[in-house]
């Protein structure tokens, strides 16, 4: 019996130490690509809703730099984009603002998209929303599934966060968004989702996230390509 509780309590105290273990960025694995979308399938522009909050509404940049803006560009006239983004948006439906009561929610949908980016978690890493972080799994998936089941049937690619700088700000910070990205890892494989790496695209380049959460124009333009590769499978020249 004595050696039955030991291994009993080192097995408990294993499973504690994993359950509860920090997150870093050295643990999150690389994005396996997606196919790019067929370009050639599509009579008329494909039509890409982004979905998120303020980061991809564009606070941060000037000049009508937001990453939607600036794929658009990159991606040229085969393509429409629809900016959806809506400041301060969870996707937590217990959130202080959840996405779901938007009205760009619903008109996202009404764009009748064939192509879906969603980036929602920044907002959610809040103390007042992280409380309720059990529940992200599940509105992510219902969200995917909203999207999913339109008649336009859709292509969604889910986002990796934006990292945080430092502290962060207004109690959004970096240790609750990398606890994210596994969640948004499983989600898209078990969906067969595509997987579109915001998180890396900036990690380590502090100057173009100023205020520690809004990527600037240069970030806003790290973004787009990171997307632009996922949706077309090509590359553009490196950021500068």
């Amino acid at each position: 019996m004595p050696i039955i509780r030991r291994l009993t309590s080192g097995l408990l105290s294993l499973f504690f130490v994993n359950a509860f273990a920090t997150v870093s960025a050295a643990d999150i694995p690389a994005v396996v690509p997606s196919a790019p979308v067929a370009v050639q399938d599509f009579k008329e522009p494909i039509r890409v809703a982004c979905v998120g909050d303020s980061i991809t509404q564009g606070a941060g940049t000037e000049g009508g730099n937001s990453y939607p803006a600036q794929l658009g560009k990159m991606l040229g006239e085969k393509w429409k984009i629809g900016n959806f983004g809506i400041s301060g948006t969870t996707m937590l439906k217990k959130g202080d603002s959840p996405y779901w009561k938007q009205g760009a929610f619903t008109n996202a949908q009404g764009f009748k998209p064939n192509v879906v980016i969603i980036m929602l978690g920044t907002n959610d890493t809040k103390p007042q929303n992280w409380k309720s972080k059990d529940d992200y799994a599940a509105d992510y998936r219902e969200m995917v599934e909203t999207f999913l089941k339109l008649e336009s049937k859709p292509r969604v690619y889910v986002c990796r966060p934006c990292p945080v700088i430092a502290n962060g700000n207004w109690g959004i910070n970096e240790p609750n968004v990398l606890e994210l990205i596994p969640v948004i890892d499983k989600l898209a494989a078990d969906w067969k989702l595509g997987v579109i790496d915001m998180h890396a695209a900036l990690a380590g380049r502090a100057e173009l996230i100023p205020d520690r959460v809004h990527p600037n124009n240069g970030g806003a333009e790290a973004m787009a390509k990171a997307a632009f590769r996922v949706l077309t499978g090509s590359d553009l020249a490196p950021v500068k």
